[in-house]
């Protein structure tokens, strides 16, 4: 007998401790023995979605004036960008459904701070650069601009900043007037300025840092298209101000000192190093197509909670007894390997769903009890196929390999077409905001993937290291088989 069988069931063996030692922790430490420096510090506790645990849900709105265009497309790329900020708050299985003409519920399952999630929400990342003419404004003034404003509303608005007409700063630490000088005309007339391009024109964002002060900085590069506009913009406006505004608040408005041809810049505003990261992930993951507000927000207990659970957890330990017994009787010893292959299946896959991390709702448990006797249909197909071989005289060690050979061809088209069905779901939740649909169809393909690796390489390593001494003529019950080969 060749020494490979038993070096993969020492890796098996190894992967299994791992397995189960990541399955019983909630956070795991891996330490440097010779530096003491810790290599790996990571929480892997398991995450339940909304359905299970509870959590945040989010009325959010169309901060546009009522008779603004609001395309379905551009509702449903905010969906998308509102999204991947929550998940880089560490906030997973997200549902956010777009609820047309102008808003989208959002569901937050199990969150700790509930307050950062509202608050990064609010903050919508609309990044503008604003024409300020030859007055700038401090750092930290709120203005209005034209940007989502009805052409009747800047109609009655005073006119905007333009090379010609410079603008007055306003007294106030805002651009539009206290309520006690309601009064005056200023304040029936607050300034628009004009708003040359947002930050959906940006390409790459990254956080840099001054060589010189040592300062906190974003970099960004502009697309092609806006690029060119850009540097049209700066050509014709040298030594009069374009501000950069956040959330229609001046983070700073620098001088154009010579045009800006490659369309390269930076923003300075005195970040410190998370201010920095946190206004550059926003900007990464876009800006909102249309800015949004809170309308509404509150905390939901969880709609199926702990009894679901358990009543889950109940099905699936009969359905694997009940698959186990029946491989252990019917396929005797090959069946007993079979059962210890899919212990190994067991504890692989809760790893990764604790390491991806993957957020369990009831759908995506429901996905992993099904794949549970989804992970035996390979076994069944290879141990079909040896006893056939033993019935025709092969030895055992033939038996397997021939066996496994023959049966690889049905194993692959009918998991590959599992895995492609995976996909199409997958695929359905993440364009229509489904995410029950999505957590089901990501558990049943991880699933898959894993009992193609028991099926391939752990079951086909365990009958070569118990059965290739074993005589077959002389324990042919061992293998639920009567007769004697031919």
């Amino acid at each position: 007998m060749t020494r490979r069988p038993y070096l993969m069931l020492g890796l098996i063996l190894l992967l299994t401790a791992l397995a189960i030692w990541v399955d019983s922790s909630q956070r795991i430490t891996i330490i440097n023995p010779f530096n003491q420096k810790t290599l790996v510090d990571r929480n892997v506790a398991t995450r339940l979605g909304l359905d299970l645990r509870g959590g945040l849900q989010t009325l959010l709105e169309a901060d546009l004036p009522a008779d603004a265009d609001i395309t379905s497309d551009d509702l449903g790329v905010t969906r998308q960008i509102l999204e991947n900020r929550a998940n880089a708050l560490g906030v997973s299985e997200v549902v956010m459904q777009v609820a047309p003409p102008r808003r989208i519920v959002a569901e937050f399952p199990g969150i700790s701070n509930t307050e950062e999630v509202v608050a990064s929400l609010q903050q919508t990342g609309l990044l503008e650069f604003v024409d300020f003419g030859t007055s700038p404004l401090e750092p930290g003034t709120v203005i209005q601009t034209d940007y989502g404003q009805s052409p009747e509303a800047s109609a009655t608005a005073k006119p905007e900043a333009t090379a010609t007409a410079p603008v007055e700063p306003s007294p106030t630490p805002t651009a539009i007037a206290p309520p006690e000088a309601a009064a005056t005309p200023a304040a029936e007339t607050p300034t628009i300025y004009h708003t040359v391009m947002t930050g959906a024109a940006l390409d790459t964002v990254n956080v840099v840092r001054d060589p010189t002060t040592g300062s906190y900085e974003i970099s960004f590069i502009l697309k092609t298209d806006a690029a060119q506009l850009f540097a049209d913009f700066t050509k014709n406006h040298i030594k009069q101000y374009l501000a950069i505004v956040l959330d229609k608040k001046v983070i700073s408005a620098p001088i154009i000192e010579n045009e800006i041809s490659d369309g390269r810049g930076v923003i300075r505003g005195g970040f410190t190093s998370d201010s920095a990261n946190t206004l550059a992930v926003q900007l990464r993951y876009g800006s909102l197509p249309i800015p949004v507000k809170i309308v509404e927000s509150r905390t939901v207990g969880p709609t199926l909670g702990e009894e679901s659970i358990r009543r889950s957890m109940v099905a699936g330990v009969i359905g694997l007894t009940i698959v186990i017994l029946f491989m252990a009787l019917y396929y005797r010893l090959p069946g007993v390997l079979a059962d210890l292959a899919l212990g190994v299946y067991a504890v692989t896959s809760l790893m990764l769903f604790k390491l991806i991390p993957v957020v369990l709702t009831l759908p995506g448990i429901a996905g992993f009890i099904l794949s549970i006797g989804m992970a035996v249909d390979a076994n069944i197909l290879i141990f079909e196929r040896l006893k056939e071989e033993l019935r025709a005289g092969r030895n055992l060690r033939q038996a397997i390999d021939l066996g496994w050979s023959r049966a690889w061809l049905s194993i692959r088209d009918a998991n590959f077409s599992t895995l492609i069905t995976c996909a199409i779901l997958y695929w359905f939740g993440n364009t229509f905001g489904a995410s029950l649909v999505k957590g089901f169809s990501l558990t049943l393909a991880l699933g898959v993937l894993v009992s193609l690796f028991t099926a391939i390489v752990v079951t086909r390593t365990f009958l070569h290291v118990v059965l290739d001494n074993v005589k077959f003529a002389e324990h042919t019950r061992w293998f639920g088989i009567q007769e004697n080969p031919r």
